[in-house]
């Protein structure tokens, strides 16, 4: 099975970049977030011969989540985070019996400090409530895998400067404490690190900013997959397909994808 993760960064203007993705790629599942738009107007049409199954959660504008699979559902369900309806998660449980949940966790703007910036407690608060969600949700024989663009980088090498980056929001130290009781919640696998060891610099995301994103190569590795232990051996690869970034109108964003042999 090859499970893929991307923030499409607007799914009705990326729509065919998904269908290049698949061509390329041929992922039995896709999890996408950022696709801003409500759920009447999601492009089900450009899709729906790729991927038979779907299960949208959406708003205008901001946010969004989906699963797209060519395996089937056996169930569907979200969940609300911090008291919002701002459609930041979905799940999906395969007739493979396993479960997949889509998270989109708060960027958390600019300033690191909870006290003068809500969007980076909002951040927090989300980190807290899903680590408490994730303990009381822990099956040790459950088949679980959790991806999205989780918004932060928590490794050295996860980032183009460790030096520089530990006061930006997304590598600060809070940010990866969290993120680390988040998936001690669960025993959560980081499935591409378990195949791309710590030592080599890997990233998902760069700034629209940088004219030539491969040649400064300021990343940062947001988007995550994590599986349960239980699936951790048969992981087989992980891959981080970041031709999609040079793509006419792309995302900031590169698809990751993983294959485990089910």
């Amino acid at each position: 099975m090859r499970i893929a993760t991307w923030n499409i960064n607007s799914v009705r203007l990326r729509a065919g970049l998904i269908q290049r993705f698949v061509k390329e790629v041929n992922p039995d599942i896709i999890c996408l977030q950022e696709t801003k738009v409500v759920d009447e107007l999601f492009p089900h049409n450009m899709l729906e011969n790729l991927f038979e199954h779907r299960h949208v959660r959406g708003m205008k504008s901001y946010n969004g989540v989906a699963i797209l699979s060519r395996i089937p559902f056996v169930s569907t369900d979200s969940k609300n985070w911090c008291g919002l309806n701002d459609c930041r998660h979905i799940s999906a449980k395969l007739i493979n019996g396993i479960e997949i949940h889509n998270f989109y966790i708060p960027a958390g703007g600019d300033e690191p400090n909870p006290k003068t910036n809500k969007k980076f407690e909002h951040k927090l608060n989300f980190l807290d409530e899903i680590t408490e969600w994730g303990t009381k949700n822990s099956h040790p024989d459950k088949l679980k895998i959790l991806v999205g663009d989780l918004n932060i980088a928590p490794h050295e090498n996860d980032v183009w400067s460790h030096k520089q980056l530990q006061k930006v929001v997304s590598h600060t130290i809070i940010e990866i404490e969290k993120l680390k009781k988040l998936q001690d919640s669960q025993n959560w696998v980081d499935a591409v690190r378990y195949v791309i060891p710590y030592t080599e610099k890997l990233y998902t995301w760069w700034s629209y900013r940088s004219k030539d994103w491969r040649l400064s190569n300021r990343g940062r590795r947001l988007d995550h997959i994590w599986v349960t232990p239980n699936l951790k051996e048969k992981i087989t690869s992980a891959t981080v397909f970041h031709d999609a970034r040079d793509w006419i109108k792309p995302s900031d964003h590169a698809p990751v994808f993983i294959d485990i042999n089910i």
